[in-house]
């Protein structure tokens, strides 16, 4: 059995590793669908030694399947969003307390005591569906930071406007986490000049506004605000873990969280170089599900091991490593 203890002490790359390895041998065993997947690319827990070469579940599956490693009972299921009629995806989460253990470990990890900060949270889209992991999340910070000022804004800006206005006067320490349209939305009605107050853009555009690359985004945010940095938030429904940047779109992973490339060429293999491929994550936290996912997203991973990303890639590189799906 795998343990939180196991996963939220890791300190050392060679952790990391054991830790990565007991987790692929117990969802290998435990989790039929992945089994599946890797008995079709004829990979065993024999031929694994090292994270390199564990197999990752191409994210799609999440959408098709009941992806579980737990026999027990699911406290939530989350669900990506999406239009009518287009599959989402489904991540059965069966202990709802290692989720809360990775996010708060997560922020500690990156910005220190949630007490420390009013939260103040603009996510329109996520608040008006079911089944967010990222409203989970937020909603649980707001709680913890036990502060009357913490609190969620859906339309009603102006109010927002004279907290931010009024926590900046006294010099509150303030995260202000937002999706992209609705911060772009915010600073067109008003500019700020903000000294104490974090800036975090979760992405997504949600067909609100024309897409941005990033640093269009990031100047747009960094002029309304008044800020030097935008921070950002890198997460998905299908993970239990975040990534943060804080600035420039390089973003760090907690210690139980690892980002690898595959190789264009060749999706089933890593690359151990520093071109731009498709982003492999390994989530130790997410053992109850599948900690090894092959994503759609486009990236880069640097030698001091920061990454970013670079876009969404097309189906063709995924169709190589998706032998269920079709």
């Amino acid at each position: 059995m795998i343990s939180p203890n196991d996963v939220f002490q890791i300190n050392s790359e060679l952790a990391f590793e054991q830790t990565a390895l007991k987790v692929f041998k117990y969802q290998y065993q435990n989790n039929g669908v992945y089994r599946s997947y890797c008995d079709l690319l004829n990979v065993s827990p024999s031929d694994v030694i090292h994270y390199n070469d564990i197999p990752f579940l191409p994210i799609q599956f999440f959408k098709t399947h009941h992806v579980v490693s737990s026999k027990s009972e699911n406290e939530v299921i989350f669900t990506s969003s999406g239009t009518t009629g287009v599959l989402t995806s489904k991540h059965y989460v069966t202990d709802l307390k290692i989720y809360e253990s990775s996010y708060l470990n997560g922020f500690e990890t990156f910005y220190g005591n949630v007490e420390d900060y009013v939260v103040l949270a603009l996510l329109p889209s996520y608040l008006e569906r079911e089944g967010s992991s990222l409203i989970y999340m937020v909603n649980d910070l707001i709680k913890r930071s036990k502060n009357t000022d913490s609190g969620f804004y859906l339309n009603n800006t102006n109010a927002l406007r004279q907290k931010i206005i009024g926590l900046e006067n006294k010099g509150q320490k303030t995260l202000l986490i937002g999706v992209s349209f609705a911060l772009l939305d915010f600073i067109e009605q008003e500019s700020f000049e903000l000294k104490h107050t974090i800036i975090m853009e979760t992405g997504g555009m949600k067909g609100r506004r024309k897409e941005l690359i990033r640093e269009e985004l990031h100047h747009t945010l960094k002029k309304g605000f008044g800020v030097d940095h935008i921070h950002s938030e890198y997460g998905m429904t299908e993970l239990l873990s975040q990534a943060y940047s804080r600035g420039d779109g390089l973003f760090s992973c907690p210690p139980w969280m690892k980002i690898l490339i595959r190789e264009p060429e060749d999706p089933l293999s890593i690359s151990n170089t520093t071109k731009s491929g498709g982003i492999n994550i390994i989530d130790l936290a997410n053992y109850n599900s599948c900690a090894f996912i092959a994503t759609q997203d486009l990236g880069k991973v640097h030698s001091n091991n920061s990454f970013e990303i670079l876009g969404r890639f097309d189906h063709s590189d995924i169709r190589g490593c998706n032998l269920m799906v079709l």
